[in-house]
């Protein structure tokens, strides 16, 4: 199963030096049926580019928790079998949206540590995202209070697609 995996650069880092994404449970986002309710869509590419858009926002809250860290957020995509990917109890679809909750669609947890070798692609923040990100960083608690000039300041970040980079390019992204 396809599964998105959010991450800071020095945790990408920690996962190319153990050569694996754990030690489990890992936090990741997959299309759930949580995901397609949410979404509202049955279209493949659109579904994946769903989850792949959780991660994101799960790495900003990363971030916000990791001061030393570069404000790019980083997405693993990679391969899990499906016997190690359990569904979070609170993605079931019944969030209709709410800002609250929305982090929760489509998370998945991971019960085994996958080798890196899984990985398909690292999704990353361009440079230029990195005054978008680190505003959203610092917006983001009142964000999530419901503080609506601070959601608009998280949106300026999410309006940043993700960069896609080969495995083979880690070495050069953590270095």
């Amino acid at each position: 199963m396809r599964v998105y995996v959010p991450l800071t650069l020095p945790a990408l880092s920690e996962a190319h030096g153990a050569g694996e994404l754990g030690p489990a449970p890992v936090e990741a986002y997959a299309v759930t049926p949580g995901l397609r309710a949410w979404w509202g869509s049955e279209d493949a590419e659109e579904l994946e580019y769903a989850a792949l858009r959780q991660a994101a926002g799960a790495s900003l809250r990363l971030l916000a928790d990791q001061y030393e860290a570069a404000r790019r957020r980083v997405v693993v995509a990679l391969e899990a079998a499906d016997g190690t990917v359990v569904p979070d109890e609170q993605d079931d679809g019944s969030q209709g949206g709410a800002e609250a909750d929305a982090g929760a669609v489509g998370r998945v947890r991971l019960t085994a540590a996958v080798p890196l070798t899984k990985a398909a692609a690292v999704h990353l923040d361009a440079e230029d995202a990195v005054d978008d990100v680190t505003a959203a960083v610092g917006a983001l608690s009142a964000a999530l209070a419901g503080d609506e000039r601070a959601e608009q300041v998280v949106d300026r970040a999410d309006d940043h697609e993700l960069l896609w980079f080969a495995t083979q390019e880690i070495p050069a992204l953590v270095g």
